[in-house]
């Protein structure tokens, strides 16, 4: 399986709106400027997502986009779903030997799985404890 950029950048407005979660909306211009994406094909990528009931968006001055539920009950599957389209490594062939059939089976659920264990708030933490700095103390 092969998560197109669509994937990604889905998941990395997600997690943005995930470390923010409880606060104010977070425009998609500054998702865009904090991670140097287009801000344009990010708003291609809202819609499905605000579709889905993942995000709601706020008007305003002060407007933006926020999670509609905590980031523990939001996980990698659904967002890769919503914007990917069923989670499968190739296209099912009837004329496919029984061995090959099982192996993409078992992908695919391996794949599932730790997409279905994953949630925004497991990938928010990560990301954070990624760049925190580190310091060190001489005596």
């Amino acid at each position: 399986m092969k998560i197109s950029t669509k994937g990604r950048y889905g998941l990395t407005i997600m997690i943005a709106l995930a470390k923010n979660y409880g606060d104010k909306p977070i425009p998609l211009k500054s998702i865009a400027a904090d991670y140097g994406l287009s801000e344009h094909y990010l708003e291609q990528l809202i819609a499905p997502l605000r579709n889905e009931r993942l995000v709601k968006s706020v008007r305003g001055a002060k407007g933006g986009y926020l999670l509609t539920r905590e980031p523990k009950q939001i996980t990698a599957a659904d967002i890769i779903r919503t914007l990917e389209g069923p989670i499968r490594p190739v296209e099912e062939m009837d004329d496919e030997e029984p061995a090959k059939r099982e192996l993409w089976k078992r992908i695919r659920d391996a794949v599932k799985d730790v997409l279905e264990h994953t949630t925004l708030e497991d990938l928010a933490e990560y990301d954070q404890d990624l760049y925190q700095e580190e310091y060190m103390f001489y005596i």
